[in-house]
């Protein structure tokens, strides 16, 4: 990779020659000048710059001198290092005996950028990479062959048991790529894929991970969020073992996201497979399901038999979290029996009054 290209020595130039006010030049490996305040100069070969090439060791012309390096004036050459290889010489134009500290300060500021892009450079092909790969893990027909080429090339392996997050953002207030860092620093690199997949969606590969660990990673998460107060909702799929099933896993995390309480910040997969299931079915029989067993069930009622389902057919429980007396809620839910015909303290009937209400809700 060419680090010294004509964008960045122009930037070195631009910003350098400004705090110094004097001209600064850069010069690639062959001596000519690719960056210049003096336009008249660019394109030609700085043969001080050429001896620094040659030599390695920082070059001083004074006024006297100038026949000596073609295309040189007055002033300090000195060599640029990118890991521990010359890639090119930085000249300030000047009188040598005022720069020779300023010289040195040019040199350091100059390969600090050129460090700074190129691990800029570094983070943003391994970023192309894995949203590659993640592009080709969503397919229903995924090419493995360039799955392995993305991981060959990122020095990394997808090893079962695997697991899918996808992290619903509204206001992400650091950078994107930032953000992915920090995600996977979380996970653990060797073991994480994460990339946005549209604006304000983020997905998460995970390998080697049991569902335990994941709980523990979803806690982190969580608490990551909260501390950056970033407003979000996070969907995490069953653990599966093949490749050609991270397809499904993403499509059960969209799902979760979509038919779960919106004010829910973590969704599992698990817990609301059944809801999933019933969403999946055609929605007239969704309706007519829900329209014959909730009849004309008002909101009142509806809230109490969510509060008593969320409770586990609890009176006392329902009655605290709704802030009822007890025979308050008997009496709401005997009207229920009245409407319905189901009683919800009959676990068969709460089971055909929570498959409604479900369904109900999905419906809307």
């Amino acid at each position: 990779m060419d680090m010294l290209t004509k964008e960045i020595a122009n930037v070195i130039v631009r910003e350098t020659s400004l705090r110094l006010n004097r001209n600064v030049n850069i010069m690639d490996i062959r001596g000519e000048i690719i960056a210049t305040r003096d336009e008249s100069r660019l394109h030609t070969v700085h043969e001080g710059a050429v001896e620094v090439l040659k030599s390695g060791e920082t070059l001083t012309i004074y006024p006297d001198q100038g026949e000596a390096w073609k295309g040189s004036e007055p002033g300090i050459n000195l060599p640029i290092v990118f890991h521990e290889n010359i890639i090119g010489v930085i000249g300030v134009t000047g009188d040598p005996d005022d720069m020779e500290d300023i010289g040195e300060l040019v040199k350091m500021t100059t390969e600090l950028m050129i460090d700074q892009e190129f691990i800029t450079s570094q983070l943003e092909w391994k970023q192309r990479t894995k949203e590659m790969i993640i592009d080709q893990l969503l397919k229903r027909s995924s090419s493995y062959k360039t799955i392995q080429q993305g991981l060959d090339m990122l020095k990394m392996k997808l090893e079962p048991p695997f697991m899918v997050f996808v992290i619903q953002i509204d206001n992400l207030a650091i950078q994107k790529q930032e953000f992915i860092q920090k995600i996977e620093n979380l996970f653990g690199n060797r073991y994480v894929i994460a990339g946005f997949i549209n604006l304000n969606q983020l997905f998460i590969a995970a390998s080697e991970i049991e569902e335990t660990e994941a709980l523990r990673k979803v806690e982190l998460l969580h608490e990551l969020f909260h501390k950056k107060r970033i407003k979000f909702r996070i969907a995490y799929s069953l653990a599966f073992h093949e490749l050609h099933q991270f397809y499904q896993a993403y499509f059960d995390c969209e799902l979760a996201l979509k038919i779960s309480e919106p004010t829910i910040e973590i969704i599992s997969f698990s817990q609301i497979e059944v809801r999933a299931l019933l969403y999946q079915l055609d929605q007239t029989l969704r309706e007519r399901f829900s329209k014959r067993i909730l009849k004309r069930l008002d909101e009142t009622q509806a809230i109490t038999l969510k509060a008593f389902f969320a409770n586990d057919l609890n009176i006392q429980k329902t009655a605290d979290a709704l802030f009822l007396h007890r025979n308050t809620l008997l009496y709401r839910i005997n009207n229920i029996v009245n409407e319905t015909g189901y009683n919800p303290k009959i676990f068969n009937d709460s089971l055909i009054l929570q498959v409604a209400l479900w369904l109900h809700e999905q419906n809307k």
